[in-house]
């Protein structure tokens, strides 16, 4: 199977905070035309800030683009497992390959807890289902041994994991070498070609919304076995990477330069991003430095 290069898709907002899901559509279009698949509803999509029904709807607009012909993953994870269900079930009504679930919110979980939560949701749905992890975000971090036990579901299909620890995805890619059929897929963008190489199926990255051909990239010369064109486009990442978090929290600095590049896509709900002249001097530093495009930007 070739490699999957997701973007973790951002939601378009109109200035009155509303969203704009025909922007959604042309986002979700530029990224397939980047060879890139969709993670809709992710933390660079703003998730946390959206209604159930936006959530949907979201979805649903990612589906009218993907048409099952492109692949679509959607973040379902909520504080509770119960509603983490009945969100995951209309995903699978619209027709996604698989649904995502961070790690819970605000609760403080065991890891009984976690393995309980997911395997629940596993049970009730017909689609597979993935492991998200990003305990910066959610305070609940999932040990690598109930990841391992999950694995064992039928209807677990892998793990998307942001911890930002190389020996974290060493770990999770000897639970995936000894359950055939798991898959690992690097969420953050500094190891992807670090997760391919530890036998990860793909990434999930939020800074493909900025540069989808430079993700897809570091996927494509890895593939073709050119191990040196492969450090040479993650070393470029990287570099992106660092200039543009440097400013603020990483997914506004990603809404943000998005906006400065095309205002259509709007800026994140509030409290997120609180624009202010420092921050924009720096994104438009970073656009100048990196020979960014404006209003269309592949």
């Amino acid at each position: 199977m070739s490699i999957s290069t997701f973007v973790a898709l951002v939601t378009a907002f109109r200035e009155d905070e509303s969203v704009n899901f025909e922007k959604i559509k042309d986002e979700a279009r530029r990224q397939i035309a980047a060879g890139n698949d969709i993670f809709a509803c992710g933390t660079n999509g703003d998730f946390s800030s959206l209604t159930f029904d936006e959530k949907v709807k979201v979805v649903d607009s990612c589906a009218a683009v993907t048409q099952g012909k492109n692949r679509l993953i959607a973040n379902a994870g909520c504080p509770s497992t119960h509603e983490t269900i009945l969100l995951a079930k209309e995903y699978a009504r619209i027709g996604v390959e698989a649904v995502a679930a961070i790690t819970p919110y605000f609760i403080s979980c065991t890891q009984e807890g976690l393995y309980r939560h997911y395997s629940r949701i596993a049970d009730s749905l017909p689609v597979p289902v993935f492991i998200y992890e990003i305990p910066a975000r959610t305070g609940n971090s999932i040990d690598v041994d109930t990841v391992a036990r999950l694995a064992k579901h039928p209807n677990v299909k892998g793990v998307k994991d942001s911890s930002g620890k190389k020996e974290r995805l060493d770990a999770l890619a000897q639970v995936v070498a000894e359950n055939p059929g798991f898959e690992l897929y690097a969420g953050t963008d500094s190891l992807i070609l670090y997760g391919l190489r530890k036998g990860a199926s793909g990434c999930v990255s939020g800074l493909a919304n900025v540069i989808p051909s430079w993700i897809r990239n570091v996927a494509d010369s890895f593939e073709s076995g050119d191990a040196e064109a492969a450090d040479t486009a993650q070393e470029r990442v990287n570099r992106f990477r660092e200039a543009l978090y440097a400013p603020g929290y990483p997914p506004a600095m990603v809404k943000r330069i998005l906006y400065l590049l095309d205002r259509e896509v709007g800026n994140n709900r509030l409290p997120s991003l609180v624009p202010s002249r420092e921050v924009d001097a720096a994104l438009n530093e970073v656009i100048n430095t990196f020979g960014l495009e404006r209003a269309w930007h592949a």
